[in-house]
């Protein structure tokens, strides 16, 4: 048996790039021998094994024929005669199907193993597919949109786009789960260049399927697009600030819709929905003259009083792209330093302990600290 480092962390060594994660390869070896060395077997569809020490992840060479819909309809095959070229052209681009064997001692040793010109791919930034399989598999669609996020100075190869076209139009994205669709936005998003995504998804006719139609009729207009680009490029690079950038021309009703579509985790959507109604009540106060009232309503739909650093997080991030929310951040922290256990003291005795007394005293001293602070 062989083993051999392939894929990304190949991809990654030659493009002078960290390597993280190591996919791990065993050519000429069985379920039975990796039992026997001590592997330990975790998985379902295909032999993939932990390695006794490391844990590290290690899958027997195999085949894929397409048998079903969606990126889960394969039969695979593994056996000791899947030779490592066998196992590397079922990859989705050739910069990902080189390998490099590795040692005893788990260091890489000899050349870069390249059948299929992943190094002539990688010097020349483009991103080809491996062959016509590649449009078995919709995931990859979602992969190549996020690889162009991450990489922005690479380019899609024709026939590629073709093939990713093909993709959209059989219908088999709508065979992949919430939650990949979910996986592969999220990392573009967080990506150096999101924008790079979003036109892979718009060039390919995706985007209509994957995001949201208010994102998509933006993405349409070249202003809004230009908008959006350097927004990004002034937005931390965190999932709740990129995703909440994104969505701020979205309501709140179609981006808790969407985000049930993608399954998105609750803090990013919670995040998204706030930022999107703050984005409202600012484009209905352009001069920044608000009511007071209003105001206080958009602190307590914020939870200002008891998710503060939140509260600041989405007012810096409308002020880092370019809105000025100056005036509503005094508002919000003369609101907060007020001491409710002071306000309930300065109550007559009977109505310490009425709840709704309470609530009133509270909100009207919230307002009358908003109010000079705005005034």
């Amino acid at each position: 048996m062989k083993i051999y480092a392939v894929g990304g962390a190949i991809r990654d060594t030659l493009m002078g790039l960290p390597m993280h994660d190591i996919d791990y390869v065993v050519v000429g070896s069985s379920v039975d021998e990796m039992l026997a060395k001590g592997f330990r077997p975790v998985g379902k569809d295909f032999p993939v094994f932990l390695h006794p020490e490391t844990q590290a992840e290690y899958a027997l060479a195999r085949t894929e024929r397409k048998t079903g819909k969606g990126y889960k309809g394969f039969l695979f095959h593994a056996d000791p005669a899947v030779t490592l070229e066998q196992d590397l052209e079922r990859r989705d681009l050739t910069i990902n199907a080189m390998a490099q064997e590795v040692a005893a001692d788990g260091k890489l040793i000899g050349s870069v193993i390249d059948p299929y010109n992943g190094q002539r791919d990688l010097a020349e930034k483009v991103f080809r597919h491996m062959s016509d399989a590649f449009a078995e598999d919709p995931l990859r669609l979602l992969r190549i949109a996020r690889f162009a996020a991450r990489f922005p100075e690479f380019i899609v190869a024709d026939e590629t786009m073709t093939a990713l076209k093909a993709i959209v139009e059989s219908g088999e994205l709508n065979a992949l789960s919430p939650e990949r669709i979910w996986q592969e936005l999220a990392r573009g998003l967080v990506a150096s260049r999101p924008m790079r995504m979003f036109q892979v998804l718009l060039d390919t006719g995706a985007a209509k399927i994957i995001l949201s139609s208010s994102v998509v009729v933006d993405l349409q207009k070249e202003p809004s697009r230009e908008n959006l680009m350097a927004h990004l490029h002034e937005t931390p690079a965190n999932l709740e600030s990129r995703c909440a950038v994104v969505l701020m021309n979205t309501p709140a009703s179609e981006i808790r819709s969407w985000s049930e579509c993608v399954r998105m985790p609750i803090e990013v959507r919670d995040f998204s929905e706030i930022f999107s109604e703050l984005n409202v009540f600012i484009s209905k106060n352009p001069h920044g003259i608000y009511q007071v009232v209003d105001v206080l309503s958009w602190f307590n739909r914020a939870d200002v009083w008891r998710k503060p650093d939140r509260a600041q997080a989405l007012l810096d991030l409308m002020n880092r792209i370019g809105l000025n929310v100056s005036g509503l951040i005094k508002a919000m922290q003369q609101a907060q330093a007020l001491n409710p256990a002071n306000i309930i003291a300065g109550l007559a005795a009977e109505d310490r302990s009425n709840g709704e007394r309470i609530r009133s005293a509270v909100e009207t001293a919230r307002l009358a600290a908003i109010t000079v602070a705005l005034h």
